[in-house]
Formats: structure tokens, C-alpha cells, sequence
């Protein structure tokens, strides 16, 4: 498994954007498939992005489909996801998620695939 810490979360303006990374320990992390996650409160951990080992396939949620990115930069054992034009109602803790996959081609979007995962990143969105 990989250590994972996320970060970039913070107050931000419906409308406006953030980038969150996740920082990942070891040197294999090429070979770990990567999402993020959200659950607000009282609520269920929901899936948002992924992202296969490689980088080359991805995978969101309708409801982010065209206003976030996630990417990663595997030199620096980090995933990023670029939220833009957030709306109120995404307001929740951010989580990110890693599992060592077959191949770099191969990702997850359900959470029960993930074995490592970081402690989470607050996301408000103020309307």
C-alpha cells in the first residue's frame, strides 16, 4: 500500500476553482490506479475522478464531466484534480484513493476497490 495526503482544499466562491493534490509515498506509484472521492455530511463517500496508473485513461462523474480534471504526474508521485466553476452543493471533504493495479491502463471508480486512502481535503463552496 501507499501513504497518501491530500491537500489544496479551502474556502472558495461559487463559480471559482481549486486543485487538490495527493501526495504519495514509495516508487511504484506508477503502478497504482488513483480517484478521488467526496461525502459531505450525512451522506455517502461518492465517486468524482480517476485516473489509471499511466495517466492515459480517465474516468468522472456526470456531474463533473467538462469542469474537472484529474491528472497526475507520476515523476512526482502526485495526483491533482482541477475543480473549476464549483457550485455550493460540492462542498464536502475530498478523499483520494490508491490500488495497485495489473496494468497502467487499468482504473477504479468504486471505493471498495481502494485499499489506501488519505485522510481527506475540506472543500467549501459559499454561494
Amino acid at each position: 500500500q501507499v501513504q497518501l495526503v491530500e491537500s489544496g482544499g479551502g474556502l472558495v466562491q461559487a463559480g471559482g476553482s481549486l486543485r487538490l493534490s495527493c501526495a504519495a509515498s514509495g516508487r511504484t506509484f506508477s503502478s497504482y490506479a488513483t480517484a478521488w472521492f467526496r461525502q459531505a455530511p450525512g451522506k455517502e463517500r461518492d465517486f468524482v475522478a480517476a485516473i489509471s496508473g499511466s495517466g492515459v485513461n480517465t474516468a468522472y462523474a456526470g456531474s463533473v464531466k467538462g469542469r474537472f480534471t484529474i491528472s497526475r504526474d507520476n515523476a512526482k508521485n502526485t495526483v491533482y484534480l482541477q475543480m473549476n466553476t464549483l457550485k455550493p452543493e460540492e462542498t464536502s471533504v475530498y478523499y483520494c484513493a490508491a490500488e495497485r493495479a495489473l496494468t497502467g491502463t487499468i482504473y477504479y471508480t468504486e471505493a471498495r476497490h481502494f485499499g489506501s486512502w488519505g485522510q481527506g481535503t475540506q472543500v467549501t463552496v459559499s454561494s
